[in-house]
């Protein structure tokens, strides 16, 4: 039976709980440091499945809204405005809390940018620069679209790696912990791993209850009619156009966003990030997971994402996820959570599913 999104939450809540519990009881809790980076990955990839399983457009990427978000982020809280602190418009921003003083590695003191305020930046600037590439480039449809986003992601790469005021081939490290709560903050310290597990995966739990109830809602519908038929949506009065810039901005203020809060908890972040096989390894795990389901790809990020950060692939990473991705589409083509046995005899007999001996 389908169940409603928020038993979905609670059991995904649920298991969450018993994961971190069992790490606990058989003295793995190191898990929880790739677990907790699983779940900032796990909210680009269900943000791409939005946008490709209901509105029916592919981005490659991703990864370049990951990084807009994560470089922001790490350049405005590292940078040491304390020479210009007594300009009058540091000092008001100091006075409003978007400048904040904290220790530098070598014990000094340096003044930077608020994480909070870093976080807003770096969201609103990839969702900008989303909705200007989007509304150009969303009127193509196919392998046209995917080259252009693809294009994009390369920009962004090309970008970062050959400025050197955001570190170049190295990246920028010494990001500081982002505040939470007073006593709450998500850094990679050993002190904070269980705490940074709970609002990592609380952050995906509500994500996907929101999402849930954005699919289910008129919108949810229009963005279904504009994947079945868009021709056909557009004669039936849905502003095809508008709603597949909207999803294309919300998934990348996604991917942003996940990227900021990475770069806080592990403390940097490097061009691997923007690499176009990042953005590639997103859409595969979409495609593993079911396209037009959320819960499909969540599942399929969670395992595969896991398992890559553990090195249980080692120097074959990406091969494996070239050779899951293959087998999925030759026997699941539906997605993990849509696999049926019978299908997969039939389809190693080399007959369509569900056909009888007289068809």
């Amino acid at each position: 039976m389908r169940l409603p999104a928020p038993a979905r939450v609670a059991l995904l809540a649920a298991a969450v709980v018993a994961v971190q519990l069992a790490t606990q009881a058989s003295g793995k809790g190191f898990y929880l440091t790739q677990l907790t980076m699983t779940a900032y990955y796990a909210l680009v990839v269900v943000g791409l499945s939005l946008l490709m399983g209901y509105a029916g457009q592919i981005s490659l990427g991703q990864a370049g809204f990951f990084a807009i978000g994560g470089y922001t982020a790490a350049f405005v809280s590292t940078v040491d405005l304390s020479a210009q602190a007594s300009l009058p418009a540091l000092a008001l921003l100091a006075r409003l809390g978007v400048l904040v003083a904290r220790p530098d590695l070598y014990g000094g003191q340096i003044l930077g940018v608020n994480p909070w305020a870093g976080l807003v930046l770096g969201v609103s600037l990839a969702s900008g620069v989303a909705f200007a590439v989007g509304v150009p480039v969303l009127r193509l449809r196919g392998h046209y679209l995917a080259m252009a986003t693809l294009a994009f992601g390369t920009i962004v790469s090309a970008v970062v790696v050959g400025t050197q005021r955001l570190g170049a081939a190295d990246g920028i490290s010494g990001v500081p912990p982002f505040p939470v709560l007073p006593g709450v903050r998500i850094g990679g310290g050993s002190a904070d791993r269980v705490v940074n597990y709970y609002l990592a995966w609380g952050l995906v739990a509500l994500s996907m209850l929101l999402l849930g109830n954005l699919v289910g809602s008129r919108t949810g519908r229009a963005l279904r009619a504009i994947h079945g038929a868009e021709d056909a949506a557009r004669a039936m009065g849905v502003d095809a156009a508008r709603l597949k810039v909207r999803v294309f901005v919300l998934a990348a203020a996604m991917a942003s966003a996940a990227g900021v809060l990475l770069t806080h908890y592990v403390g940097g972040i490097g061009p691997s990030e923007t690499s176009a096989m990042k953005s590639v390894r997103y859409v595969a795990m979409v495609a593993v997971g079911g396209m037009g389901s959320l819960w499909g790809a969540l599942s399929a990020a969670a395992v595969l994402e896991f398992l890559s950060l553990r090195g249980v692939f080692g120097a074959h990473d990406d091969a494996v996820f070239g050779g899951i991705l293959l087998l999925v589409m030759l026997f699941a083509p539906d997605g993990i959570l849509n696999f049926r046995a019978r299908g997969l005899l039939a389809r190693l007999r080399g007959r369509p599913a569900g056909s009888g001996e007289g068809a």
